[in-house]
């Protein structure tokens, strides 16, 4: 497998421990928690899986998981995560090569997420911004845990209802703003860019969160591919149909029936 500068290996300490729980000792949801994110919750997170896309990676090796588990902590198997749109890079798509993911299990894995998005709600905002902290005993924050445990290099925090969109990139121990110019930010690390599209998703115009190419160009979700290729496909089309009028009025200019050859 083709390493990749975002990707961040398990401690060897952890590696050594046997047998661990796995994806399907671990629940990818439990009773006592909130239910089932709202359409937006619903929708952006699918407009970001769908234009994920790095050059040097196949898309067989890239994981996106949306409002799922993620257990960070071996000593504390039930400790977890759930990022709203989180990417792990250098990981099959499916876990075994065969399986749907119940859950992300760090160290299971192998590998933790390269970037994480957190849409902000009222009942999540003061976690998801770092203004929560832990009381002795319990798991710790959603700050610590993604700045000091994963060490995971992106955090992104989008706030729909006020349109501010805050980045992170972690460095040197902790995390610095990355800086945001045109409603863009560069990850560097991905080669990629994220930004907000003003645009139609699933019949709804917003203000989307979405991903764009090293050359910042929006990268088109497959849908959009195919519609692009089925304009092109109907171009040529035309373009063969007028060349072919074009063609039968000279031969008939020159007393030929273009139909009798």
């Amino acid at each position: 497998m083709r390493s990749h500068p975002s990707l961040r290996p398990l401690d060897s300490n952890q590696s050594s421990v046997a047998p661990w729980p796995t994806m399907y000792d671990l629940p990818s949801e439990y009773p006592e928690e909130m239910g089932l994110p709202d359409e937006f919750h619903d929708l952006q997170p699918q407009l970001l899986s769908a234009t994920f896309r790095l050059s040097d990676v196949a898309r067989d090796q890239i994981f996106t998981g949306t409002d799922l588990n993620v257990y960070y902590d071996l000593q504390h198997p039930l400790w977890h995560k759930r990022p709203d749109w989180f990417a792990a890079v250098g990981v099959p798509r499916f876990y075994n090569q065969k399986e749907l993911r119940l859950s992300y299990v760090v160290w299971d894995e192998g590998v933790a997420p390269a970037v994480v998005v957190e849409l902000l709600s009222p009942g999540t905002e003061k976690e998801d911004l770092g203004q929560t902290t832990a009381t002795e005993g319990q798991p710790p924050t959603k700050w610590q845990v993604y700045e000091q445990i994963l060490q995971i290099p992106y955090y992104i925090i989008y706030d729909r209802y006020s349109g501010r969109l805050q980045g992170y990139q972690w460095l040197e121990g902790h995390y610095q703003p990355l800086d945001i110019q045109n409603k863009r930010m560069h990850l560097p690390k991905l080669g990629l860019s994220l930004g907000l599209w003003q645009g139609d998703y699933d019949g709804i115009n917003w203000e989307w969160l979405r991903w764009l190419d090293a050359d910042q160009h929006w990268i088109p979700t497959p849908l959009e591919q195919a519609q692009q290729q089925l304009g092109q496909t109907e171009q040529q089309l035309e373009q063969a149909e007028t060349k072919a009028a074009r063609l039968a009025e000279q031969l008939r200019a020159m007393g030929i029936d273009p139909d009798q050859i």
